[in-house]
């Protein structure tokens, strides 16, 4: 486990490099020119993009963390006369960062109840008795922890363990065909199963942009069942796209499998705790596959669950482990993204934003077929220049948003390519989850590249019969209203 300690390990107070020095005097200078810039603008919008480039460089570059770069953004919107006190910080009263914290103690719960393993153990002991049987167990259990564990970092540390375990027992050293295919794959579909499933920071932020710029409500069980498909498709072709990257070598599986049955047998028969942490984790489940039903937001729904776990007579969650992992400041980090988009909607700046990033594609989206093709490929570039996905839907959905609206186009779907999109990867930087998998030290960027590519172009082709042909029949209907 040393990859994950290095990958999570605190960053030193050694000297700054002088690339770290360049980056925050950009991030400081190219906002205050903007500020003193002549442009012509409203002052109110002026001031708001002033800011709005601090926050954003601050995110690309990581000159100060996430949640720090956000808090100061919101204080100088509000502090500087841009925008109110409830209007700077509106983020902090709505659901998606008190949602996001909730997921992730869903996450602490599986973990430390033993559960996640369990179910982990289970499942790659039935599928796999061979090398590719092996790999398929490692798709099936990351897609099937998505909902026990909303959380693409939590689910790589916990399945890396036991991937690591398997390596070690049937005796391959990083560098195996084996150990780069199993690897990636959990690494790589622990991020598009966040985003084909409202799970992890980025669909969530993405959400609740969609529902406050968009104006339209998000149910999780239509996100889920829209991308059903899609999930049954990536299992399949990720698969075989990683046998066909990295063809395994001929080993003995004994070892692994022997591996599996100690470590179960190890666990014992089931828990108090585990059954507890199970039920109630299916009671959330169940209540977000039939919100379409009783209309409850699965934030309302997950919050409750999570305080519910925390009662001492239930004794399922310690909240003191979420201050442990430095959790609040990435809730500031989304709260402070919901913020950023409500202050450029109050100050009318989005409308300016909107007539000069997304023209260029407007004529794409009137097209049936190749509209959501297109959109995709749009995210996808976004995201390389962006950086992290939660940096690219706090700032680019709130424009595609009001894109949207002004332009007669159904802003539910456009959010969920949108959001979607941010699942393609082809370079380590673009997500924590990514980083975390490489630290395990079995794959390396050129592998990360070539699998990354591959599955972008399959999730992009999916779209384009997933979208016109059966989103509407889930309700969600086609991009251009009125078609």
């Amino acid at each position: 486990m040393t990859g994950v300690t290095r990958a999570t390990a605190p960053i030193s107070s050694g000297p700054i490099s002088a690339a770290r020095r360049l980056t925050t005097l950009l991030v400081m200078i190219v906002p205050a020119a903007l500020w003193f810039a002549p442009l012509p603008l409203d002052p109110k919008a002026h001031h708001a993009v002033a800011i709005a480039a601090f926050m954003i460089l601050g995110w690309i570059t990581e000159a100060l963390p996430h949640g720090v770069t956000g808090l100061i953004g919101c204080y100088l919107f509000w502090a500087l006369g841009v925008a109110r006190f409830d209007v700077a910080f509106s983020g902090f009263a709505n659901d998606s960062p008190w949602f996001w914290l909730a997921a992730v103690a869903f996450g602490i719960m599986a973990a430390n109840s033993g559960l996640a393993r369990r179910l982990a153990y289970s499942v790659m002991l039935r599928i796999g008795t061979t090398p590719s049987r092996v790999l398929l167990a490692v798709i099936v259990t990351d897609f099937l922890l998505t909902v026990l564990i909303p959380a693409g970092v939590a689910r790589v540390v916990i399945l890396g363990a036991v991937a690591l375990g398997m390596m070690e027992a049937m005796g391959l050293a990083p560098g195996s065909n084996i150990g780069r295919g199993v690897f990636l794959i959990l690494t790589y579909t622990a991020g598009v199963f966040d985003k084909s499933i409202i799970a992890g920071a980025a669909a969530i932020t993405g959400r609740a942009i969609i529902e406050s710029q968009g104006h339209v409500a998000v149910l999780w069980s239509r996100w889920f069942l829209a991308y059903a498909p899609a999930d049954i498709v990536t299992i399949l072709v990720a698969w075989r796209i990683t046998l066909w990257l990295f063809p395994p070598e001929q080993v003995p599986l004994a070892g692994g499998v022997r591996f599996l049955r100690a470590e179960l047998q190890k666990m014992g028969a089931w828990t108090v705790i585990e059954k507890r942490t199970l039920a109630l984790i299916l009671l959330a489940v169940a209540l977000w596959i039939t919100d379409f039903l009783h209309h409850i937001p699965p934030s309302m729904v997950c919050i409750g669950i999570t305080l519910l776990a925390a009662i001492p007579a239930v004794g399922l969650l310690d909240l003191r482990d979420l201050g442990r992992k430095n959790y609040l400041f990435l809730f500031s980090f989304v709260a402070s993204a919901v913020s950023m988009g409500e202050v450029l909607k109050a100050t009318k700046t989005l409308d300016i934003l909107t007539n000069h990033l997304f023209l260029w594609v407007g004529p794409l989206l009137t097209r049936p077929y190749l509209s959501s093709f297109a959109l995709y490929w749009a995210g996808f570039i976004s995201h390389i220049l962006l950086g992290s996905e939660v940096s690219m839907m706090a700032t680019s959905l709130p424009v595609l948003m009001n894109f949207a609206h002004s332009h007669h186009l159904n802003a539910l779907a456009l959010g969920m390519i949108w959001t979607f999109s941010s699942g393609g990867k082809i370079f380590m930087y673009q997500s924590s989850v990514l980083i975390v998998g490489y630290s395990y030290g079995y794959f390396g960027p050129k592998d990360l590249f070539r699998l990354g590519l591959c599955m972008s172009i399959v999730d992009s082709l999916q779209l384009l019969l997933l979208v016109p042909l059966y989103w509407p029949l889930v309700g969600i209907g086609p991009l251009v209203i009125g078609n």
